[in-house]
């Protein structure tokens, strides 16, 4: 009878231990399988912000206004954008900093260097990205080739064909940044550049349809390559009276597309406009005028497992007075 006992005893205890042992099993396993699954939620579980600066149609204004202007004396300049962009830079850690072309042109510093001087001055302050205007080839392409070395950041343009010109390769249609953890989608357009820039300067470079062209790139950048954000960078200008492609026209023809960082009609936007894109999501449409006078800011806020991407807190920079920003 003891020895029975002891026997049964035995087969419990053993029974304990399978069943203990299952539980630790099962736990581990779906702990594992959690821990690799898509939606993990012990990764990103905190919101990540990422700030934006963007810039437009600086023309060559390497000096703040003279004195002696009457609306715009001692206002820009390459000095104090860059102390601003710096004390930023400083403060958040990783930034994108952007520019929506026309750096060329309006100065005579643009008349000796040839552009040198400006793709040497954005180069120190960090740009990342920036788009083509059409007084970017005021020196023709050969000109316009010729300071790229001295450019320490890319070039993106989607709708002009370079195929057969110098810059064939030098202009990427668009250009992947990862800034604080997210995958940001950086995509530029050019307004036509026939009745603007002398034929001689730009052919045989051709103008592509935007709206086309920036709902293919848009829909690559967005589905194929999953950016957290979808930013173009456009020198079609803010709106016209006439019906010509603009960032409006842009805006609300196009799906895919999250910011519109505008150049050309050198507007300038107190605050960013927000439109509705041909599926009814938010579009985002800023402009910060000309002459380098302003710095446009745009903080972006990323929620874990929210794929909505919410409006940005702005802050438009005038540069008189860094101290006031």
């Amino acid at each position: 009878m003891e020895k029975l006992y002891k026997q049964l005893k035995m087969e419990e205890l053993q029974r304990n231990s399978r069943k203990t042992f299952l539980k630790q099993t099962l736990y581990l396993v779906g702990f594992g399988a959690l821990a690799n699954s898509p939606v993990n939620v012990f990764a990103n579980s905190t919101p990540k912000t990422l700030r934006i600066l963007h810039t437009n149609d600086w023309h060559s204004r390497i000096e703040p206004f003279p004195a002696t202007d009457k609306n715009l004396g001692g206002q820009g300049g390459a000095a104090v954008r860059a102390a601003l962009i710096n004390k930023i830079r400083q403060e958040e850690g990783e930034i994108l900093l952007l520019d929506a072309g026309d750096i060329f042109q309006g100065t005579p510093y643009f008349n000796f260097y040839g552009g040198e001087l400006e793709y040497k001055l954005m180069s120190q302050m960090g740009y990342d990205c920036v788009t083509l205007g059409n007084h970017d080839f005021d020196n023709g392409i050969e000109g316009l080739v010729k300071q790229m070395p001295h450019a320490n950041f890319d070039f993106v343009n989607a709708n002009y064909d370079f195929s057969k010109t110098p810059l064939q390769g030098k202009v990427k249609p668009y250009k992947i940044y990862r800034k604080k953890g997210l995958k940001i989608g950086v995509f530029g357009l050019g307004i036509e550049l026939e009745g603007l820039v002398p034929n001689k300067l730009f052919e045989p470079i051709k103008y592509n349809d935007p709206i086309e062209v920036a709902n293919q790139i848009a829909k690559v950048l967005k589905q194929e390559k999953k950016c957290d954000l979808v930013i173009c960078l456009s020198h079609l200008g803010y709106k016209y009276k006439e019906k010509k492609v603009s960032d409006e026209i842009l805006a609300t023809q196009t799906q895919n597309i999250d910011l519109i960082l505008g150049g050309h009609t050198h507007t300038f936007l107190p605050e960013p406009i927000t439109y509705k894109n041909v599926i009814n999501k938010n579009v985002c449409v800023n402009q910060v005028g000309w002459a380098g006078l302003q710095v446009g800011s745009l903080n972006y806020t990323f929620e874990p497992f929210v794929n909505t991407v919410k409006l940005p807190e702005s802050t438009l920079y005038p540069l008189t007075n860094i101290q006031n920003g």
